[in-house]
């Protein structure tokens, strides 16, 4: 998954890719806000991390150009500067989110969850059905198929495929899964989301030379073809 670090601070925006990189990430740098604009407008990203002072353009004026020029990856502020209007001129020039210096790793890594898990559910929810090579699932006819044949699944393993499917190519985290799919009360039980695996890979992929469903050790599951 690929990240674009928008940050004039070296030391700060080394530090946000080492943590990204360690958690699958693959980012990016631009050291000014005019190459970080060239880059963001010329190459795709899921999404992108900018500070708001930075020579060349502001954060705030760039998201604002960004999304002029209709593009639509999230874009999360991190700046040292909290004030109310700060944040206010962010989100309305079309930032999705805004984190103030300092902060903790993991909750940028949460933040940025929620900004793909949006984009990914909003993306998807417009289609009807989702493909992937031979597997496809159809969302309003809640049917799943592998090589033109019907798979019949339970309830859950319905819910993790239709998830896994609209996030496919992307990293989905065990916590993640269980709190998508089971009560949001239950204590998080990563054993049972190995079980589900289990069982889906042996109605998805078991007797097809390509398997769809992977581990990524320490991370979570993921659902696309091995060369992608």
């Amino acid at each position: 998954m690929r990240v674009l670090i928008i940050e004039d601070e070296q030391r700060i925006s080394n530090f946000i890719c080492k943590g990204l990189s360690e958690n699958g990430y693959k980012c990016t740098l631009a050291s000014d806000g005019l190459s970080g604009a060239s880059i963001a407008l010329k190459d795709d990203f899921e999404i992108i991390l900018m500070d708001i002072n930075m020579p060349g353009i502001n954060g705030i004026d760039l998201t604002g150009k960004l999304r002029k020029k209709e593009v639509k990856t999230p874009i999360i502020i991190l700046t040292a500067l909290s004030g109310i209007e700060e944040k206010i001129s962010a989100l309305d020039a079309g930032a999705d989110d805004y984190l103030v210096k300092p902060f903790e790793f993991q909750e940028l890594l949460a933040r940025m969850r929620v900004a793909l898990r949006r984009t990914s559910q909003k993306d998807a929810y417009s289609e009807t059905t989702i493909t992937l090579s031979n597997l496809s699932i159809n969302l309003d006819l809640k049917s799943v198929k592998r090589a033109n044949q019907e798979i019949e699944l339970t309830a859950k393993e319905y819910g993790i495929l239709s998830y896994l499917m609209r996030n496919k190519n992307r990293v989905i985290s065990k916590a993640d899964l269980f709190s998508e799919i089971w009560d949001q009360n239950a204590d998080l039980d990563s054993g049972k989301v190995e079980v589900y695996i289990n069982l889906l890979r042996n109605k998805i992929d078991k007797g097809f030379s390509t398997k769809t469903i992977h581990t990524v050790v320490g991370l979570g599951y993921v659902i696309k073809l091995p060369d992608e």
